[in-house]
């Protein structure tokens, strides 16, 4: 079973993956692409403006972004341990920036930097 969260934001607001590998790289993160659209991907290739699916390799697993008409899912793995925990809520926070979206919560939506209060993040200390 997996475990996922939601950013929610109008459609012209996706961010492009260079400007989340800029953000996530310079807070130590440094991403990698791994499938694009269930095909696999160089570390180096950037996605069509129309994918529906990345898979996001950090140094701790994997996390996968689906887009949906109003915003991305993120989902990782049930058992991720706290590092893992902190990457996918890293890829989050970095989605609903650049996306000036909201974070869907069990108490409502947050705005990027409640939800960076609420949970822990890698890389931003």
């Amino acid at each position: 079973m997996g475990m996922d969260q939601k950013v929610v934001f109008a459609p012209d607001r996706l961010p492009s993956w260079a400007r989340l590998h800029e953000l996530l790289s310079a807070r130590g993160i440094a991403p990698q692409l791994r499938m694009i659209d269930g095909q696999l991907a160089f570390p180096d290739e950037e996605p069509a403006e129309s994918w529906q699916e990345l898979r996001i390799g950090t140094a701790h697993g994997m996390v996968t972004c689906r887009r949906e008409p109003d915003g991305v899912r993120l989902v990782t793995w049930g058992n991720a341990d706290d590092s893992m925990r902190r990457a996918w809520n890293t890829l989050t926070w970095a989605f609903a920036l650049l996306g000036e979206g909201l974070v869907e919560t069990e108490s409502g939506r947050l705005r990027p930097d409640q939800f960076a209060q609420s949970v822990e993040l890698a890389g931003l200390d």
